[in-house]
């Protein structure tokens, strides 16, 4: 057997959070298995180390957080200290090249150096968005800010993986901006998604109102707003459905969302919000509904689309950008404008015609969806080409 790679998950091996890079940076060490030796960066020893067994728990453990924070417990710092003083270095292992999936710290950033002098093979970062970049008003301040040190930290890294075509356009175009003229090998390679297989075709009661799911963060960019209004609008107009509404909220961007669900939940308006789940929860969800929603103005890749085709629902989403390279083999009504009255229309005809809606999901779920498996196995093969610069 191949010598592993070493699998950065200095964050997801320290929170719940379920958000987009920490199911992939999960996935990953999931398929991949012994092909991987996931590895953290410890500041309070100040060493990069393997996990141990209580960070491989955490990695494992499917309850759902309510924020993305790292939390490191008293007794991890406390062990981490006197390790430090007693100047014991845990060696990292046997390895053929270094794998980041995770939109690394500062803190991090400035330890990797450390950790590319001892890593052997190529040294691989996925990108999964120029989102605060792009639109800062949508962003959370910090991230914002930290956002121009990231993109030219890739730039230390061999070889970058962005996760759809738009991501990598993205960032070729920045380092473009700035003048970059030696730069890592930069690569699309689309993400996959859990297999699924599809709950069967249930035959609701002609006085059940349909369900439309809505997955995804309560954060600006997500437009969870836009939607709000559009589905304000319908029940006005006496239209019959049930609007649930599952993700957790981000406290900057994501407030004024949660205050206008609670506005209508108040009103009397069918609206259910229960925050983040975990995957027993969410894939009853998929399987109650009729057909999903994903608002969102700007994506790196956007999970929560293809896992509504897998589960062989239909989704209205975006048509352009990352979004309309997934929307684009079939079962979603791909929208040119995601504004309150896009969505009002796109909603109203899904829910007036089943014969569409049972078109679309006869197109989701013809589709051929790619896994897990299938894109940690075009990465590492990927990988395995790209040269070590000096």
């Amino acid at each position: 057997m191949p010598a592993p790679l070493l699998l950065d998950l200095s964050h997801t091996s320290h929170t719940q959070a379920r958000t987009g890079i920490q199911r992939v940076a999960r996935s990953l060490a999931t398929v991949m298995g012994e092909g991987t030796r996931p590895i953290t960066f410890d500041p309070w020893q100040d060493v990069w180390r393997p996990l141990r067994a209580w960070e491989m728990r955490t990695l494992k453990q499917s309850a759902p957080a309510p924020t993305r924070g790292a939390r490191w417990p008293w007794t991890a710092r406390l062990a981490g200290l006197t390790r430090r003083f007693a100047k014991s270095e845990p060696l990292l292992p046997s390895h053929r090249g270094l794998l980041v999936p995770e939109l690394f710290s500062p803190g991090v950033a400035r330890a990797l150096p450390r950790l590319f002098k001892a890593t052997t093979g190529p040294r691989i970062a996925l990108f999964h968005d120029a989102i605060a970049l792009r639109r800062p008003d949508l962003s959370p301040g910090g991230t914002v800010a930290r956002f121009p040190a990231y993109l030219q930290e890739l730039l230390a890294f061999d070889g970058v993986a962005a996760v759809s075509e738009d991501s990598r356009q993205s960032l070729a175009a920045y380092w473009d901006w700035l003048g970059v003229s030696r730069r890592p090998e930069l690569v699309a390679i689309p993400l996959g998604s859990d297999p699924v297989t599809p709950a069967p075709r249930t035959v609701t009661r002609s006085d059940e109102p349909p369900i439309v799911l809505c997955v995804g963060t309560l954060e600006g960019r997500k437009n969870h707003l836009a939607l709000l209004e559009a589905c304000a609008e319908l029940w006005q107009r006496g239209s019959r459905f049930t609007l649930h509404v599952i993700g957790a909220a981000q406290a900057q961007t994501g407030a004024a969302a949660g205050e206008k669900i609670r506005q209508l939940q108040a009103e009397g308006r069918p609206l259910r919000y229960d925050g983040p789940v975990d995957e027993p929860r969410l894939a009853a969800a998929y399987a109650a509904c009729s057909f999903t929603v994903y608002p969102s103005l700007l994506e790196g890749f956007g999970l929560p689309v293809l896992e509504s085709l897998a589960h062989g629902k239909p989704c209205v989403c975006s048509g352009k950008g990352a979004l309309g390279e997934s929307a684009g083999g079939g079962g979603c009504v791909a929208l040119e404008r995601m504004d309150a009255p896009g969505l009002r229309d796109a909603i109203a005809d899904l829910l007036t015609s089943p014969t569409r809606r049972d078109q679309l999901a006869a197109e989701a779920r013809a589709r051929r969806h790619r896994t897990w498996q299938d894109y940690a196995g075009e990465l590492t093969h990927w990988a395995e080409t790209v040269r070590r610069r000096s």
